[in-house]
């Protein structure tokens, strides 16, 4: 297993793999394009429906000084929607009258418009076909490339060496960005995550970027102790799971600051944060995580289950506190500590992305430190 190298492949892999990191740094450009022109759209189209809105007020107001009882209500409903918690809200509010049309056309509802927890709750998430956004539809086509030219580097790499492509750092990490890549494609069939693709392509291209310039590995044979059907079963569910874990980070960090532009806005503060107009609301974010969360939670729990039996196969014993083995439990701890408070304890908003903030920085601990500068028995780094 792992005894027929071929360099030549090798190289066209790492070759490969560049070209894919350069194609993902396109994809990163478009996605932000994307980001800042959408935004800039939507907050033109509220500025148009803020004067709009203003002759609406201003016209209740003549009823309302005519005694019409009518016109007061109409006035009050108005003003009551200018402050719905959010400026899509409020000015849909205002543009619209007392319609109750919802928020400006191409704005993601936010908290403030959210109705109910059920399945309704994604349909912020589903694409409109009203609106036109070129650079995002470039943006996806160029990803699609990218994962291409990724895909054709990491199978590219596990021909070369004769064995599946995940026995190193440099392995594992440009693999993981494929499933990184993978997931976010994937699910953008069904739901439009536009909104998320400056992160994921971000963190993607910095996987890569790690595993090209701080874990560059020759093509090599397995070490004896790997040399296991194990090694399949056990890292390809790790790679999965840290995959969805790193998407599940990038919608942590963008309810983390939702939340805060929803809190300014409900108070009547200005907010810096224009971008947040085409994210969803941060409670939409935080329920389409913890459903991801639990799918990465699932593949973590068997990924410590088979490392078990596998070093009872290796070693003779399924536990010896190794520091790998030490991590990899603290990181299922996190992520049930995760589950369990959210579902039993109510903790929702901020406090949830926090904890899977935190549970994505300790596999990012155990991935980075832990493989490079604590000795064992997994010590297969290949530095």
């Amino acid at each position: 297993m792992g005894s027929n190298i071929n360099e030549t492949l090798g190289v066209w892999s790492e070759w490969f793999m560049l070209l894919a990191a350069f194609t993902y740094l396109v994809a990163f450009v478009a996605f932000v394009w994307d980001m800042a022109s959408h935004s800039k759209a939507i907050g033109k189209a509220q500025r148009e429906a803020e004067r709009h809105g203003a002759g609406s007020r201003e016209d209740s107001r003549e009823l309302v000084g005519a005694g019409s009882r009518g016109g007061s209500v109409s006035a009050s409903a108005t003003s009551s929607g200018s402050t719905a918690g959010d400026d899509g809200a409020r000015n849909s509010a205002a543009g619209h009258g007392t319609s109750g049309r919802g928020p400006v056309a191409g704005e993601f509802r936010t908290t403030a418009d959210a109705r109910s927890k059920g399945a309704d709750e994604f349909e912020a998430l589903n694409y409109k076909d009203s609106i036109s956004r070129p650079a995002a539809r470039a943006a996806v086509v160029v990803t699609a490339i990218a994962f291409l030219l990724h895909t054709f580097a990491v199978v590219a790499r596990g021909i070369a060496a004769d064995r599946v492509p995940w026995a190193n750092m440099y392995e594992f990490c440009s693999t993981g960005a494929l499933v990184v890549a993978g997931v976010y494609l994937i699910t953008l069939i069904f739901k439009d995550l536009r909104f998320v693709g400056p992160m994921v392509t971000g963190l993607v291209l910095l996987m890569l970027c790690a595993a090209t310039i701080a874990f560059p590995t020759p093509v090599s044979p397995l070490p004896p102790a790997l040399q296991s059907y194990w090694l399949i079963i056990h890292v390809s569910i790790a790679v999965a799971a840290s995959g969805l874990f790193t998407i599940t980070f990038a919608m942590a960090v963008l309810q983390l600051l939702q939340s805060r532009r929803e809190k300014n806005l409900a108070a009547g503060e200005e907010t810096k944060l224009g971008f947040l107009r085409v994210v969803p609301n941060s409670t939409t974010l935080e329920n389409f995580a913890f459903r991801l969360n639990s799918v990465g939670f699932v593949f973590w729990t068997f990924t410590l289950a088979a490392g078990a039996i596998w070093a009872d196969q290796a070693w003779g014993r399924f536990w010896g506190w190794d520091t790998k083995e030490v991590w990899t439990f603290v990181i299922w701890t996190v992520y049930a500590a995760y589950m369990h408070a959210r579902v039993t304890r109510g903790w929702n908003g901020n406090r949830s992305a926090w904890l899977s903030i935190v549970g994505y920085l300790c596999v990012v601990f155990n991935f980075t430190v832990v493989n490079v500068y604590f000795p064992g028995l997994h010590s297969y780094s290949g530095l």
